[in-house]
């Protein structure tokens, strides 16, 4: 079977208007609240912490905030995108049409991944505005941004085919991905914690993200940077995994 491309293009495209729809959610809503967190973290927290490791405090929380708004957007972007056609029954009209698994996936993960992506530079250039920034290995950050942006959206693909509801679809980024983000060093250095805490907080997949993203900042983390990469491609496989086996056994898609 050749490759679909003008069925991927399709589906593609009416993912990323969707968002163009729906614009002040998918790009102001993030932005204003980026501005607030500096407002409030680097306003008032930051006055009273000048640096940590030698960044100062409103540069160091940059990552973290990037980090925290491409893990939700990610999530949301795919898990929507797939439970949508689910709910209104259009999934049947999608496994039917002359596109594979393969193909389904890039699209929606793809489109997804693109808005992500897209919105972590858009805060990215937003936080230039409150504090100097320094980006000492900028292809490894951009490498960073899309492999994570991939495969969070694969999770959020994940989440949006096992989801029964709207409830469920909201259920593991509010009450699972958010709190670790916070206790994965999105605002503090894991180094800060005493070292019982520090132990636990290594069991955290999302430090090895947060850490990884920040060195291409700045040149250091909270893990070495080799760990990071192994970390982040290591829970790219496992989605990927759970979403070629989702297609190959119909899991909640064709029953």
């Amino acid at each position: 079977m050749t490759f679909n491309a003008y069925g991927v293009w399709a589906i593609y495209r009416f993912e990323m208007a969707r968002a163009l729809r729906t614009l002040w959610q998918s790009v102001v809503t993030p932005v204003i609240t980026t501005a607030l967190y500096f407002v409030v973290f680097g306003g008032a927290i930051g006055s009273r912490m000048q640096e940590v490791d030698g960044v100062p405090y409103g540069a160091f929380i940059v990552p973290g905030l990037i980090m925290l708004s491409l893990f939700t957007q990610s999530i949301f972007n795919a898990s929507f995108g797939i439970y949508f056609p689910k709910f209104t029954g259009t999934i049947y009209e999608i496994l039917s049409a002359p596109v594979s698994s393969l193909e389904i996936v890039l699209a929606y993960v793809g489109a997804a991944a693109t808005k992500s992506a897209v919105l972590g530079l858009i805060i990215l250039a937003t936080a230039a505005f409150f504090v100097p920034l320094q980006i000492l290995h900028p292809f490894w950050m951009m490498a960073f941004l899309i492999l994570i942006s991939v495969t969070f959206s694969l999770f959020g693909f994940i989440i949006g085919v096992w989801a029964n509801g709207f409830e469920q679809l909201q259920m593991i980024p509010m009450l699972v991905v958010t709190p670790l983000t916070f206790l994965g060093g999105a605002f503090y250095s894991i180094d800060m914690l005493p070292d019982g805490w520090r132990t636990v907080t290594l069991f955290n997949p999302v430090v090895y993200l947060i850490s990884g993203f920040r060195w291409a900042f700045y040149g250091q983390g909270d893990v070495a940077i080799g760990i990071s990469v192994a970390a982040t491609l290591g829970f790219f496989a496992v989605c990927l995994a759970i979403v070629m086996w989702m297609f190959k056994t119909g899991y909640r898609l064709k029953n």
